[in-house]
């Protein structure tokens, strides 16, 4: 399907719309001050975060890393959700909500519980955006506490 980005498949459609939704429900609770409890619905935010790694780095005139990534996040209910291959070198781990957060970029890197093993990883995190278009300023280190 023909979009602003790149074309997209209708799932990918649907999940990047998915991801559209809940990033704008976060400024709306962020500007009535209210915490949303995350759920298991984080999991096409971070699908959507995982798939748009090369992207990111297009989007910023960069060339993506060749080595695959593995991105281990922690779920709202305890469990594992997983991308990449076990033994990447390259390596994201941290709460689903903290990289739901990070590549929507509704809060800033240092704010969150996300940590990177590889230098190509730390990278990744200072540009990361699941959203089509340039990725703005972003959000100030500490603006929400």
């Amino acid at each position: 399907m023909p979009w602003f980005g790149p074309p997209m498949r209708p799932g990918s459609m649907i999940t990047a719309r998915l991801m559209e939704t809940w990033a704008h429900g976060q400024d709306v609770a962020d500007a009535l001050g209210v915490t949303r409890a995350p759920t298991h619905r984080l999991r096409a935010v971070a699908h959507i975060g995982a798939r748009t790694r090369d992207f990111a780095y297009t989007v910023h005139g960069r060339t993506p890393p060749a080595a695959a990534f593995r991105i281990e996040l922690a779920a709202p209910d305890g469990t594992l959700w997983t991308w990449g291959p076990a033994e990447a070198e390259q390596r994201i781990t941290a709460p689903a909500l903290d990289f739901c957060l990070l590549v929507t970029q509704r809060r800033h890197p240092d704010d969150l519980a996300v940590q990177a093993e590889g230098a190509d990883a730390a990278e990744w995190l200072t540009i990361a955006q699941a959203f089509a278009g340039p990725s703005g300023a972003g959000r100030a280190k500490g603006q929400f506490g």
